[in-house]
């Protein structure tokens, strides 16, 4: 087991958040797991094909992230593990579930599958395959929010956009290209580095020659900021802040955050390259049961309160599943749809 970074402390009572805020977050860390858990059994069940990476541990980071953004209005990018980011952005987990099962009612018509998931009335970008391939379509989406509101006069032109990729990533050179591009041009953009330790069996220690990735935001000057993955309100505060400085026209922002996917790098990965000590102690750090006991002390929510959250979610899974099994499949006469956004 590699040495484990010294994770940043954050004083959780400092941390300004009503009942309402938290309950709504906790529903979403709770949607985006029993969701990532039913893919699993239907994967094994053989009712969905290709490759699946599920987000299982890394809910902090994408409820914290998301749920400090306006919901509609500004840009999500994302990578092949996609479902949870788009479930936080707003889409409904029935369409998300068709697209896994490949349907036309998916919120991609089918054609996406479990790594192409987009959603414009979302503002979902797109899930992209290739390693660091969202970076730049993030940065592009940035642009046209400043270029709408700085030439163009379009004083409603204040969107942010929110980019996640791996560790994995910041060995590519699109990384550190358009880094240097949003930094020029004070791009209205979040740069989300979602640092789970292993590029599918490549440990980031081992992959790169400056492991503590938020300290490469210094040479393009921009803030770079090191936060506990595993803490959903230090996610939030330090993603509020960060939104704040974007939409107020101060640049782009670097965040890293330290998690942990709690299972293998695909649902086909036997995960056998880690140690069972590094995943005993990350599970340990389980962000969704770090959450839930906050709630509880802090007497914004009961345990009751958190049980019929759990109750509605399972639910909304499971009528996911069957909107998605009694789904129509794509019909082959519109092979050619939807290869231009004219055809929409």
């Amino acid at each position: 087991m590699i040495q484990e970074r010294t994770l940043p402390n954050f004083n959780a009572t400092t941390a300004q958040i009503t009942k309402e805020e938290g309950l709504r977050i906790y529903e979403d860390m709770i949607l985006g797991r029993f969701f990532e858990d039913k893919c699993a059994e239907m994967y094994y069940r053989g009712k969905m094909f290709g490759f699946v990476h599920l987000y299982n541990g890394q809910e902090a980071v994408s409820s914290g992230v998301i749920k400090a953004m306006r919901a509609g209005e500004d840009f999500v990018s994302s990578t092949y593990r996609d479902h949870v980011h788009a479930l936080s952005a707003g889409v409904p987990a029935k369409e998300v579930m068709a697209e896994l099962f490949g349907k036309a009612t998916g919120c991609s018509k089918g054609r996406g599958g479990s790594m192409h998931m987009f959603s414009a009335e979302h503002g979902l970008l797109g899930g992209y395959a290739f390693v660091a391939e969202g970076i730049p379509v993030a940065s592009g989406a940035a642009f046209q929010t400043k270029y709408r509101r700085e030439v163009l006069g379009d004083e409603s032109a204040d969107q942010v956009t929110a980019c996640f990729f791996g560790d994995g990533a910041c060995n590519n050179g699109q990384f550190y290209e358009t880094l240097n591009m949003a930094a020029l041009w004070k791009l209205p953009i979040i740069f989300v580095v979602e640092n789970n330790k292993w590029a599918i069996g490549m440990s980031h220690e081992r992959a790169t020659s400056q492991p503590e990735i938020y300290k490469k935001a210094s040479v393009f000057g921009m803030p770079g900021v090191e936060v506990d993955g595993m803490d959903v309100l230090a996610v939030r505060s330090v993603a509020q802040e960060a939104v704040l400085r974007a939409r107020s026209g101060e640049g782009p922002t670097l965040i890293e955050a330290l998690t942990y996917r709690f299972r293998g790098h695909s649902l086909a990965d036997p995960d056998e390259m880690r140690s069972k000590e590094e995943k005993e102690f990350w599970l340990s750090r389980d962000p969704i049961k770090k959450f839930a006991a906050y709630l509880v002390e802090q007497n914004l929510a009961s345990q009751e309160e958190l049980k019929d959250i759990e109750r509605k979610i399972q639910a909304t899974v499971d009528e996911a599943v069957e909107f998605a099994q009694s789904s129509p499949e794509p019909d082959a006469s519109e092979l050619h749809r939807f290869i231009f956004a004219e055809d929409e």
